[in-house]
């Protein structure tokens, strides 16, 4: 993750070679220092978020990929990134009075970057400006004027950074812990991962810090791109939340078991559940997930079998005894990875997300083994999607009976029939409830 060029000179107007020119008849240079391109990509990569076109996960990593910064400066851009985007509502209120008529999107988002950093990373002034006002005029992303006016008068405004329906639900979720767990949401994700002793070793041994985290899982901190790492190039590292992996450790022992790995996506899980012994089919709706997937197993090592099925309507499968539902949902229990989902985020998108999960849960079920287990997850917080699809299915399907979760080391609260893990200290939101089918 990582490097553009610096900006390009202001045109001159023809003029004799100034190597010819006498030492006190030069002309001045007004050539503007150059701007770090960090921020640069930080900027476009916002531009694209802003107006929808993809998430911010992606958008970053395509554009690090490109770029090809060094260490230091990718991870400025992540932080103005993310940073933007977890304060997106108060930095728009901040600027909104400062500004008349129509912003173009480019110049908004460029603007928002500043008021992110001027504001939340206490850059100072002189700096902030300078180099905005230089990324403005080098790449033609916003009037410098305007730039200039504006970063120098923005102040902080109390405005909540999480909307207050939003805000809501996780009250309802999290009762008093929920303060704790919206000002956790506003700060950095950390790295986690999913190390073999080879991994920790390679990791520490080239510069970076392994943390012992939680639920089989370490915080790292790199000194250069995962990618680049001799742990994740060798298949040692895989990164994936706490609370990810919790939905994986919730079927229990899988050594040998064959588990049906369902919405399973690019295959995150699916890399999890062949690590431990599983013999693993994933499916998912979306064809060129599997291609990822395969690649990312390819690198770990590891194999598992994929079909491509809309588990909207039923799949013809013989039963497993192990069957993961880990359901496409709103994504509201991982507003620190994925900020820009509130910005996005509607009450009716949670009707339609229960519903569709709604549908798909009964044809997971039907591929469940008498006296097997079926965990269904979604990595969102509310009563809708969690609990609530869970109590209709169990009212619909007796044959179906909740178990405590077991091996979870993550922080948690009561939810229904299964729990919430807990959104503090970097892990993300998941409802998480494991049904064992009748004999």
């Amino acid at each position: 993750m990582r490097g553009l060029s610096h900006a390009k000179p202001v045109h001159q107007p023809h003029s004799p070679s100034p190597a010819i020119l006498p030492p006190m008849t030069r002309p001045p240079d007004r050539r503007p220092q150059p701007f770090n391109p960090a921020r640069e990509v930080a900027v476009r990569v916002l531009i694209r978020v802003l107006a929808g076109e993809g998430f911010a996960a992606t958008a970053l990593d395509s554009a690090l990929q490109s770029a090809r910064l060094p260490g230091r400066d990718a991870g400025l851009a992540t932080h103005i990134v993310y940073g933007t985007l977890r304060h997106f509502p108060s930095l728009d209120a901040a600027l909104s009075p400062l500004l008349t008529g129509k912003t173009h999107p480019k110049a908004r988002a460029l603007l928002l970057a500043g008021a992110f950093e001027k504001l939340h990373l206490d850059t100072p002034l002189h700096a902030v400006v300078n180099e905005y006002v230089n990324l403005a005029r080098d790449a033609r992303l916003a009037p410098p004027g305007l730039v200039n006016a504006v970063l120098r008068r923005v102040e902080k405004a109390d405005v909540p950074d999480v909307p207050k329906w939003l805000a809501d639900v996780y009250r309802g979720a999290y009762g008093e812990q929920a303060s704790a767990v919206l000002a956790d949401l506003l700060t950095p994700q950390p790295l986690w991962l999913s190390l073999s002793d080879a991994g920790v070793r390679m990791l520490e041994e080239d510069g970076n810090v392994v943390h012992p985290g939680i639920q089989g899982t370490e915080r790292v901190e790199l000194a250069q791109s995962l990618r680049a790492t001799r742990a994740f190039m060798q298949g040692q590292a895989q990164p994936i939340n706490p609370a990810s992996l919790a939905c994986v450790d919730a079927l229990g022992d899988v050594a040998g078991v064959r588990v049906l790995d369902l919405a399973g996506g690019m295959g995150i899980k699916a890399a999890m559940l062949a690590t431990r012994g599983a013999e693993v089919t994933s499916v998912d709706v979306v064809a060129r997930k599997h291609d990822a997937a395969r690649a990312n197993l390819k690198r770990l090592g590891l194999h598992a079998e994929f079909l491509t099925h809309d588990l909207t309507t039923p799949l013809d499968l013989p039963p497993a005894p192990a069957v993961l539902l880990d359901a496409p949902c709103t994504g509201s229990g991982t507003l620190r990875s994925h900020p820009e989902i509130k910005l996005r985020l509607t009450p009716d998108a949670v009707a339609e997300a229960a519903a569709l999960q709604a549908q798909m849960l009964p044809n997971a079920a039907a591929l469940v083994a008498p006296g097997g287990v079926l965990v269904y997850s979604v990595c969102s917080v509310t009563k809708q999607e969690g609990p609530g699809v869970v109590a209709d299915f169990l009212a619909a399907h007796p044959e179906f009976q909740p178990e405590s979760v077991p091996e979870l080391d993550v922080p948690h609260v009561a939810a229904g029939a299964g729990v919430l893990t807990v959104p503090l200290g970097g892990v993300d939101g998941f409802f998480i409830a494991r049904l064992r089918k009748g004999v």
